[in-house]
């Protein structure tokens, strides 16, 4: 017979995989109004939408550890779901964050955006793979994450040494080192939510 705590994890779960698939919409629909000139109206919605669902998991978390107090498995999962909830959710405020950086900076048509578009595949692939290993509890999909965030924060090292040494005309340089600024930023949530993978799975507790 299910235990009326199954119920609550169950809602956690599907919680937690609405928010991945919406988390990815966000970041992926941010870039693409980089890349073509856009303005990705639809990120703020789905930036609201992630604050909001991350609001009912923390607050169905915490309900659950009062009401049950779990141990074990069930206390770990409880505990990585806030995690993994906040990193889904800040995936979502980044994407809104890269849409004001192209409010801010006005039409970058004449920009060379290759390099900015080509380090946002490797952040959203990291996006992906963090959800999946969530979604399979995919301990060996999870420890691949961190060596891609690497890849990632040299983008941004790499930009700015470029902007540092006048490489660059000053706006574009300037509206990709903040993408790509926030681009990192995902990429080590990306991280952190592959460490509460592995957290859930093993109990590893993450370092930092």
């Amino acid at each position: 017979m299910p235990r009326l705590m199954d119920m609550g994890l169950d809602q956690l779960n599907s919680l937690l995989l609405e928010m991945a698939n919406l988390s990815q919409s966000a970041v992926v629909a941010s870039i693409e109004a980089y890349s073509k000139g856009g303005k990705g109206a639809e990120v703020r919605q789905m930036s609201d939408k992630l604050q909001t669902l991350h609001r009912q998991v923390s607050d169905l978390s915490m309900e659950m550890i009062a009401r049950y107090q779990p141990v074990a498995t069930d206390l770990r999962f409880l505990k990585a779901c806030m995690e993994i909830s906040y990193g889904f959710f800040r995936y979502g405020r980044y994407a809104l964050d890269i849409t004001q950086v192209l409010d801010m900076f006005g039409d970058l048509k004449a920009c060379d955006r290759t390099f900015v578009v080509n380090t946002a595949k490797k952040t959203e692939e990291m996006i992906r793979m963090s959800s999946e290993a969530f979604a399979r509890r995919d301990v060996e999909m999870a420890r691949r994450i961190p060596a891609m965030d690497d890849a990632v924060d040299e983008s941004y090292r790499e930009n700015v040494r470029k902007t540092i040494q006048g490489r660059a005309n000053l706006k574009c340089s300037m509206s990709a080192a903040l993408i790509l600024r926030y681009l990192e930023r995902i990429a080590d949530h990306a991280t952190y939510i592959a460490e509460s993978v592995e957290y859930i799975t093993t109990g590893i507790e993450p370092t930092k």
